[in-house]
């Protein structure tokens, strides 16, 4: 006789070391599923079975793509090309967003044109590299009497990166900070126009945040 589950445990096919473990054809045990085709179009509700014949007779397999759904989704594919197709997105998710990082550099009001430009062409190495940039700026004394210098510090900083990155939102102050934070633009549309001679690696009041 074939092994009984232990009361409360979980049946035969619930038994999975992992969440990726996919339902498919017989194995699909819902009274009902929703049904999408090879192409992506929608067949109905209808039960496993029917579904199941659909698929064979497609030379495919009936996969359980959204179990939580109600009913569950179940798509017509060939399960190994399924199972690269997703192995692929999981890798290229990893790759992502274990490379970019946030990246800062750290402005003043009263900041001269050497410092200025030397920060720029440091974010521009951030932001070429694939890293998100937040640009902060820090009022002094009664520098808070004149913000709009610099929020006008800020947006300049943004324009003289827009031909690398773009800004996610409007720079935005809380206490004695203004910041705003920007994304580089897609690798074939970033071009560099500052030299890197005089970017100084570890300069001291820039900050980097994984």
């Amino acid at each position: 006789m074939p092994r009984q589950p232990k009361p409360g445990g979980k049946k035969p096919w619930q038994r999975r070391g992992n969440n990726n473990y996919v339902r498919k054809n017989e194995r699909i045990r819902s009274e009902k599923i929703r049904v999408i085709d090879p192409e992506g179009k929608q067949l109905g509700i209808m039960s496993p079975q029917d579904a199941l014949v659909i698929a064979k007779r497609l030379g495919l397999d009936l996969i359980e793509i959204s179990p939580t759904a109600n009913p569950p989704v179940c798509r017509i594919l060939d399960f190994g090309k399924y199972k690269y197709e997703q192995s692929k997105k999981k890798k290229e998710s990893k790759s992502t967003s274990g490379s970019q990082k946030l990246k800062e550099i750290k402005l003043r009001v009263s900041i001269d044109t050497h410092d200025y430009m030397t920060k720029i062409r440091r974010a521009e190495d951030f932001l070429d590299k694939g890293n998100k940039l937040k640009i902060s700026l820090q009022f002094r004394g009664r520098e808070m009497e004149h913000t709009n210098l610099g929020f006008d510090m800020v947006k300049r900083a943004i324009e003289d990166l827009s031909h690398i990155g773009t800004e996610d939102a409007d720079p935005k102050q809380v206490g004695r900070n203004v910041t705003v934070s920007m994304s580089p633009l897609p690798a074939n549309k970033r071009v560099r126009k500052y030299k890197t001679d005089d970017i100084e690696e570890d300069e001291a009041d820039d900050s980097e945040e994984e």
